[in-house]
């Protein structure tokens, strides 16, 4: 494990230029379109870690037990919407996490499917894609046809 470590190279930190947004013009995957896609993953990771915090405070500040029952309920069903608010961005967290390694191995930006490159426009909607917006199309067709 430490070999891997020790093998890789260290990357010379690239600086973008000013409103730089990646294009079909350049090479794919190229230095300065993984430095967009590393800086627009860790400012969204950041966007949701003060989230998350916000969410937490929220909840300590939170009486759950109100005169009311009808108020206590209200209470209790908008902390069950938090704690599921808080879940969905825990997860959404590790994606933006597992696609930073992809972006680290260098697979990042190619298809898990057919390996074939995501289009620029596509990661740029949703940096988190691990596939085509062809082979997701079809992945979310044979899983509607297996569940019908």
């Amino acid at each position: 494990m430490y070999g891997d470590i020790m093998t890789k190279k260290a990357k010379k930190p690239v600086k973008l230029p000013k409103g730089y947004v990646p294009s079909e013009d350049e090479k794919f995957m190229n230095a300065k379109q993984q430095e967009y896609f590393r800086q627009k993953l860790l400012a969204w990771k950041a966007e949701i870690a003060e989230e998350t915090r916000n969410t937490v405070e929220y909840l300590k500040g939170e009486s759950v037990s109100h005169p009311d029952p009808a108020d206590t309920a209200a209470a209790n069903a908008d902390r069950r919407m938090e704690l599921r608010t808080k879940d969905r961005l825990r997860k959404l967290t590790n994606q933006i996490d597992k696609a930073l390694m992809r972006l680290e191995n260098g697979t990042y930006g190619y298809c898990e499917e057919t390996g074939d490159p995501i289009r620029l426009k596509r990661l740029d909607a949703r940096p988190i894609a691990k596939k085509s917006l062809e082979a997701q199309e079809m992945h979310e067709r044979s899983e509607r046809l297996s569940a019908g």
